[in-house]
């Protein structure tokens, strides 16, 4: 169903696209189909029966695809569903034709629906986690959905650095609480809780994100903010996902932690705090949808307070509180939707006779209004009933919580102060919705389409039915609530409990509640003359304004836009903080100089370069001096007898040579002029201590091991299980090939970001043949013989004193050899010296020969096409030699190994991961055409342009002179 959802999330652009707002009424059939399977499920689990499943992800690892549905989850399940199909429907008639951005908001929507899903049925904590951060990723989406505006922009970016920040938190939590469990399947660790300080710590870490993700008390700011998402978005976002997923997980994990140090007094004090704050606070609002942003919060943490109460009475009540609260918050933000959408306003001084205009809108806002407050016979009340009971047996009998006598009864009279407080916005939002009162103009009101009714009418129905339905509820949510202590007396979903205490709080939540609504001019001119301009939301503002400051200080501080100064202090920070470590470890380095005089003779030669290199004043000189050490340490492979590190290292030196020569044309021959300054003595001992740091680490680190190397093995392992000789490609091509599938990525990667910085437009766009250009003046264009082909045309387009006769020869003779010995490399690789990346760069070479003989136009004839599509080949066969094994009942990048004899040939060994070094050398040899063409060609072009803009400045000056 989740993978299902997840499709579908990426189908829904392209049917809005199609069919318009249409589409919306099948997309919400499906999780609408989704529901009715789900309720297949009822009776199993009613019984107590949970459903698993699992998918194995990485085996190696114990990474698995675990989910589980039992009585909370399918509860939960049910409400995800059912009424995102009713919020998929109601958007048919919600937006406009002209609405921007409704293709993309569908995907997002129903993506959140799925990403709800399965947070709400999985099973592994890593797992929860991943949907966890996911329906905040959907979240920031929706409430930004309109970008324009500035209020979407910014209640996205802080509900997005809010939730995230508990997200967090909840790793930790969860990587805690899994380490001393033994197992990431939470409900193996609900079967078995684990104990400590460790999981005290972890169960805390966990509710700092469920408070977060469900808005509590301190961070209950961002969601009225939220309310700048539209409409749909904020009944969904209310009422079935996001701010249920931190009641979710408090719901789900009170049975085995509920008497977990802290617990108790965390949730129970800030749900009261939240419920008492989000209820004042939408007492003094004149926007409907921000009053019920209010009204959630209050409600989010009435629910939060009795769900941690940790008793069965208490978590029967907190779940048919979920049940209601899903039922007439969906039902109330869908109604505020219409009004807005039919009036033009959300303002309740601006609205007045809309239950004369629209009376089955009003009576299902009546309906969820009288639930939301409590009146009977809505379910609301049943719930809302069922928590006083709770409460009064927990004042009068402790019921484990350690809260008998007066705390319980504060307690008690806490929640008696919320939820008349919650009677009175509930009757200000029906009385500033449909009341007929003197407004200084009437809104214009459109007609209301039966569809667009009905899904806020469909869903008070439900609340109103749902109301009787007590002993159904208390059968279906009892196998979670049981999970917990049977307390002193049976806990039970009811109208109707008897005469006694928790009556008489309804009845004293629902006077009071009234007479605070009644005198609301008097109260609200007291809340504003009480109001202090101190909140939490300020206090968030003042920080991000703090940060982005600081930011701002601290870049102008550290990016002082000069290369050298970020190299000097990213290498001051290695010598001082992993470096210092050496220190404690010198004792332990065993020094030995060489294992042959030659080796000494190699080092002395590189040291004596570098030294040159950094006297040098001359650029050319430089570059070929740190070439001579390039070239030094392929030597020193050599006689380590490593010739395949060799062979790369002298390839990639030549390339880098070459490289650093082309783009030394468009700067001065020699470095600057000024005088040396104090700070080179600075640069030369950081130089010089990076330099001892780094060998440091090699020496520590060679003389550290205590074990016989995993080296001593992969000779056997190579040929065995490689079907290979040379152990360096076998583990790049094979053992290790997704991580050389990364590292080709980023080469793609890097070669495109080097591209955007040099070239103006698309790559391929300078492609040039010999026969499209001009020939310059002085060069006669010699004619050839008929049906013979030019090969090396190039450099007869060229003046006779920019060509270079030994360039032209020694490409003649050795162009072909080259491009055959890169072939041959490639191939020759899975058992000798060579490889994909020894193949392309020789590739390279041959290229870089053409460009030296004959220039841009050359480079052109050699390789007409566009770098960019070789690299996207290379990457792409690589891609399709990874996944090709599937086809043939393997796994990704797995290795065949094929063994034939070949008439007049004879003994072939063949080995599938060669393929893949194929695409190694397509990337590689893209990157070298593309620094050929953005340091050669692009250049060159620069030069000309340079040269004309110079003959004709001459020209210009020549003909004012002779005037």
């Amino acid at each position: 169903m989740i993978a299902a959802l997840f499709l579908l999330a990426a189908v829904c652009p392209w049917a809005l696209l199609r069919a318009g707002r249409r589409a919306f009424l099948p997309i919400a059939a499906v999780p609408l189909a989704g529901t009715v399977w789900l309720a297949t499920y009822g009776p199993s689990v009613a019984e107590g029966e949970v459903h698993t499943q699992v998918v194995q992800w990485v085996p190696s690892i114990n990474l698995e695809l675990a989910f589980a549905m039992g009585t909370l989850q399918w509860v939960l399940a049910m409400i995800v569903l059912g009424i995102g199909a009713v919020v998929l429907a109601y958007c048919r008639w919600y937006f406009h034709d002209d609405s921007a951005g409704v293709p993309r908001f569908a995907g997002v929507l129903v993506a959140f629906i799925a990403a709800m899903l399965g947070l709400v049925l999985a099973d592994d904590l890593l797992l929860l986690y991943v949907f966890w951060e996911l329906t905040t990723v959907f979240s920031f989406l929706l409430v930004g959905h309109d970008p324009t505006r500035r209020s979407a922009r910014q209640a996205a970016i802080q509900a997005l650095m809010v939730t995230t920040l508990g997200g967090l938190a909840m790793l930790v939590g969860a990587l805690a609480l899994a380490h001393q469990a033994g197992t990431m399947r939470i409900s193996e660790i609900l079967a078995d809780p684990p104990s400590g300080t460790l999981v005290t710590v972890g169960v805390m870490l966990l509710l700092v994100g469920a408070l977060s993700k469900s808005a509590l008390f301190p961070f209950h700011f961002w969601l009225p903010a939220a309310m700048a998402a539209p409409a749909p978005v904020s009944a969904y976002l209310h009422a079935a996902s996001m701010v249920k997923a931190g009641v979710y997980l408090v719901a789900l994990l009170a049975p085995a932690f509920a008497d977990v140090p802290g617990w108790r007094p965390t949730l129970v004090g800030l749900g009261l705090l939240t419920m008492l704050i989000g209820g004042l606070r939408a007492l003094r609002q004149n926007d409907l949808k921000l009053l019920l942003a209010f009204g959630t919060v209050s409600q989010l943490g009435f629910m939060v307070l009795v769900l941690g109460l940790g008793t069965r009475s208490a978590m029967l009540a907190g779940l048919g509180l979920v049940v209601a609260h899903a039922l007439f918050k969906a039902t109330l933000f869908l109604v505020v939707g219409l009004i807005d959408r039919t009036t033009g306003t959300r303002d309740l001084r601006k609205l007045t006779g809309l239950g004369r205009r629209m009376p089955w809108v009003a009576a299902a806002a009546a309906l969820a209004a009288a639930s939301m407050a409590g009146i009977p016979p809505l379910v609301g009340y049943v719930a809302k009933e069922s928590v006083f009971v709770a409460l009064v047996d927990v004042a009068d009998y402790g019921e484990g919580t350690g809260m008998e006598g007066v705390l319980g009864w504060l307690l008690l009279v806490g929640v008696l102060l919320g939820s008349v407080l919650t009677v009175a916005y509930s009757a200000r939002f029906v009385w500033g919705a449909f009341a007929d009162r003197e407004v200084t103009e009437e809104v214009r009101v459109t007609d209301v389409p039966v569809g667009f009714a009905a899904g806020p009418v469909l869903l008070a129905a439900l609340g109103l039915v749902a109301g009787f339905l007590g002993s159904a509820l208390t059968y279906v949510l009892a196998p979670h609530a049981e999970l917990l202590p049977e307390g002193a007396h049976h806990a039970e979903l009811s109208l109707w409990h008897g005469v006694g205490l928790p009556l008489a709080a309804t009845v004293v939540a629902l006077g009071v509640g009234a007479l605070l609504f009644v005198a609301r001019g008097p109260v609200q001119t007291l809340q504003g003359a009480l109001a202090l301009d101190v909140s939490l939301e300020n206090g968030y503002r003042a920080t991000m304004r703090g940060l982005d400051r600081f930011a701002v200080e601290l870049t102008a501080v550290v990016q002082r836009g000069s290369a050298a100064a970020y190299l000097g202090i990213t290498l001051l920070v290695v010598v001082l903080v992993p470096g210092s470590t050496l220190l404690r470890t010198y004792d332990s380095i065993d020094v030995r100089l060489w294992d042959t005089p030659y080796q000494a003779v190699v080092g002395g030669v590189i040291m004596l370069a570098a030294v040159m290199a950094t006297r040098s004043r001359r650029r050319l000189r430089a570059v070929l001096l740190a070439g001579a050490t390039g070239y030094g340490t392929a030597a020193l492979f050599v006689l380590h007898g490593a010739p395949d590190l060799a062979l790369t290292q002298a390839l990639v030196e030549t390339l880098t040579v070459v490289v650093f020569v082309l783009a030394l044309r468009r700067m001065p021959e020699y470095f600057t002029d000024r005088p040396l300054s104090a700070r080179r003595y600075w640069r030369v001992a950081l130089g010089a201590s990076v330099g001892l740091v780094a060998a440091g680490f090699m020496l520590v680190g060679a003389s550290a091991r205590i074990h016989e190397p995993v080296s001593a093995a992969l000779p056997r392992l190579a040929v065995d299980y490689g079907g290979g000789a040379n152990i360096v490609n076998v583990i790049l091509v094979d053992t290790r090939a997704w991580d050389t599938f990364g590292e080709i990525a980023v080469l793609v990667a890097a070669g495109t970001g080097v591209a955007s910085l040099i070239f103006l437009d698309v790559r391929g766009t300078g492609i040039r043949r010999v026969h499209e250009i001009p020939f310059p003046e002085g060069v006669s264009k010699q004619p050839t013989a008929p049906g013979r082909r030019v090969w090396l045309p190039a450099p007869r387009t060229m003046t006779p004193d920019k060509r270079s006769i030994i360039f032209e020869v020694i490409t003649r003779l050795l162009f072909h050899t080259i491009i055959v010995f890169s072939v041959y490399l490639l191939f020759a690789g899975h058992n000798a010296p060579g490889g994909g990346f020894a193949g392309g760069l020789t590739a390279g070479l041959a290229l870089v020969l053409r460009y030296l003989a004959g220039g841009r136009y050359e480079l052109d004839e050699a390789a007409p096409i566009d770098a960019g599509k070789v690299i996207g080949a290379g990457l792409a066969f690589a891609a399709l030699a990874a996944v090709v094994p599937l086809a043939f009942g393997g796994t990704v990048l797995q290795s065949a190994i094929v063994d034939l004899t070949v008439p007049l040939i004879g003994k072939v060994h063949l080995v599938s991961s060669a393929l893949f070094d194929v695409g190694v050398y397509l990337v590689v040899l893209g990157l070298v055409l593309d620094l050929l063409r953005g340091l050669g060609s692009q250049i060159d072009r620069q030069i000309v342009k340079v040269q004309r803009a110079a003959a004709e400045a001459a020209a210009e000056a020549a003909e004012g002179s002779a005037r």
